[in-house]
């Protein structure tokens, strides 16, 4: 026959369980909910890029991507070709503004877009440091596409 304080251990070590399980569970609910998370902006831009030019035959990969309030600035490259694309955000969507080369790397190119000067700085900076990173033949790709090419929010030249 079990003596109170024995009860008293059995229950502090059922209550102990009860806490570990519970601990158990709210740690799987974060780790999952975090693996449903919602897309950062830059994936929700490689996506819009892809949906348009991605092919198993052609897969498109869409590096680095550049965010400068809502305009963005991604290098692209699809089997031995590439470019950049300035995407702008309308009503919470990315679409594709201008499609180019390393025309798509100058301030002056970006402000005719719309770009305030100071922004077009910053993403001309920020874009260059970050293709910096890249390797040498995926940045020399960036340059094949030639002159730039205005596009609507339909993908079609204007």
């Amino acid at each position: 026959m079990k003596t109170g304080s024995q009860h008293r251990q059995t229950f502090k070590v059922a209550l102990h369980g009860l806490f570990f399980a519970m601990a158990l569970f709210i740690l799987f609910a974060m780790f999952t909910g975090m693996a449903h998370a919602a897309p950062s902006e830059a994936d929700r831009i490689s996506q819009a890029m892809k949906a348009i030019w991605d092919s198993p035959e052609a897969p498109l990969v869409v590096e680095p991507i550049v965010i400068e309030g809502d305009y963005a600035l991604a290098g692209w490259t699809q089997l031995t070709r590439g470019g950049r694309a300035l995407l702008k955000s309308r009503h919470g969507e990315w679409n594709v503004h201008m499609c180019g080369g390393d025309g798509l790397n100058d301030v002056e190119t970006l402000t005719m877009a719309g770009m305030s000067t100071e922004a077009a700085e910053r993403l001309v900076k920020n874009s260059s440091e970050a293709e910096a990173k890249l390797p040498a033949e995926v940045t020399a790709k960036f340059s094949t596409f030639g002159d730039n090419m205005v596009v609507d929010h339909n993908h079609q030249p204007d």
